[in-house]
């Protein structure tokens, strides 16, 4: 879901439905898709693209489904007999527009792929409302079927099925997400791959009653809480509403999840950003709980809103957005352990050595089962690390200072400051 306006309220005499700035649908059956990026040809000469070679695939011809497979030349050629990380990205834009061969997203898979050294697989999947949900679910699967069969030879030759991650944003990272369970799930038995890790940039996620957060626009958000409460109906053809679990996940399906690792991205101005948080809150809460090792990492966006890195990729907090998924991908597939840093650094508030006195005292899993929330962006380049087992109970703030005084006692704030 991206825009760079918000959404509009003139309709024309002939418009049957107007989801602007994406889609108007008329009267008479036609789609006008108005958020539009021009395509982008592939090319398997990876000097025409920075380095990085593109090609694209049918996957199954009777629905259409495809992909462009992004290979960086100078990571293969380093990696030897290694092989690249393997990322299947699945594209936002509601549901209903963009796709994986337009300029935003063949731009952002380049840098995506050039930056972890990985082989992405970008998924073009059909779209609503002329294929409604679950199309697109479908269409995801069927392209993580058919990358685990490896056929492909850039697959077969380059891709380590050992490392491979679900990534996606927006819509996409709602396709992501319930791509990564149905892979752990009886769908999965014969796939053929682990899903390494999951990462998952502004996810869609939404439900039938509001959050404290999403009670109030500001007129400045690209989405407002309305508008959102538009799509979910549009996109399945009227056949669900905003209560259905795919917009609110069961913690039954999130304890299925056999992914070792999750990394959820949030922008502070989003609409959709406590949702994010919160479902990040109980990926954590089930690695605590269960003791697996699993990772859960928050990413924050200090100031930003809605789908800011695909528009602005040059940005710093764009930057710092995709240094914090390289890492993701790139970092051994073990449990994150933080502790004070060994290099010196400011105490701010004395939260270091708080944290240094409660886990040496700690007879539980507070240090060691933690995951990290990093805030990209504000006046200066400094990066907050939180560490705890879980989130606070009271979930009514995700933001400000009521939010710092929810993390207090459970979580650990370090601040960084050389």
């Amino acid at each position: 879901m991206h825009a760079s306006k918000i959404f509009g309220e003139d309709a024309v005499a002939e418009v049957d439905f107007d989801f602007s700035p994406f889609l108007k649908r008329y009267k008479d059956g036609r789609i006008e898709r108005l958020l539009r990026s021009p395509p982008v040809a592939a090319s398997e000469n990876p000097r025409a693209n920075r380095g990085v070679a593109t090609r694209d695939v049918v996957i199954d011809h009777s629905t259409g489904v495809s992909a462009r497979l992004f290979l960086p030349s100078r990571a293969a050629k380093a990696a030897g007999n290694r092989r690249l990380p393997l990322v299947v990205y699945i594209h936002g834009g509601s549901f209903c527009t963009e796709s994986a061969f337009c300029r935003t997203y063949h731009g952002y898979a380049t840098s995506l792929a050039a930056s972890a050294g990985a082989l992405v697989v970008s998924v073009e999947y059909r779209l609503a409302p002329e294929h409604p949900i679950p199309a697109a679910y479908d269409d995801a699967w069927s392209a993580l079927k058919w990358v685990a069969s490896f056929a492909d030879p850039w697959l077969a030759d380059y891709a380590d099925p050992a490392r491979t991650f679900l990534a996606g944003d927006s819509a996409g990272g709602n396709i992501a997400y319930h791509t990564a369970v149905r892979a752990s799930q009886d769908d999965g038995l014969e796939l053929g791959v682990d899903i390494e890790g999951m990462a998952i940039v502004h996810p869609y996620f939404w439900g039938a009653e509001r959050l404290p957060s999403e009670e109030v626009w500001d007129g400045a958000a690209v989405f407002p809480a309305y508008g959102v409460d538009w799509l979910w109906p549009f996109v399945t053809a009227g056949q669900a509403s905003n209560d259905d679990p795919r917009l609110n996940p069961p913690e039954e399906e999130i304890a299925s999840l056999t992914c070792r690792r999750v990394l959820v991205a949030v922008a502070e101005k989003d609409t959709l950003r406590e949702r994010g948080c919160r479902l990040l809150d109980r990926f954590s809460d089930y690695y605590a709980r269960t003791a697996t090792g699993g990772e859960a990492t928050l990413v924050e966006s200090e100031g930003e809103d809605h789908g800011f890195h695909l528009y602005s990729p040059l940005r710093a907090t764009s930057r710092r957005l995709m240094e914090n998924i390289v890492r993701f991908i790139n970092q051994p597939p073990k449990p994150m352990i933080l502790g004070v840093p060994r290099r010196p650094f400011m105490d701010v508030f004395d939260y270091g050595m708080n944290m240094k006195r409660r886990c040496s005292d700690s007879t539980t899993t507070t240090c060691s089962m933690a995951y990290a929330t990093s805030k990209i962006g504000g006046p200066k380049k400094n990066y907050g690390l939180f560490s705890g087992a879980v989130w606070p109970t009271n979930k009514q703030a995700y933001k400000g200072p009521a939010a710092a005084a929810a993390f207090a006692g459970t979580r650990h704030l370090i601040k960084n400051m050389w």
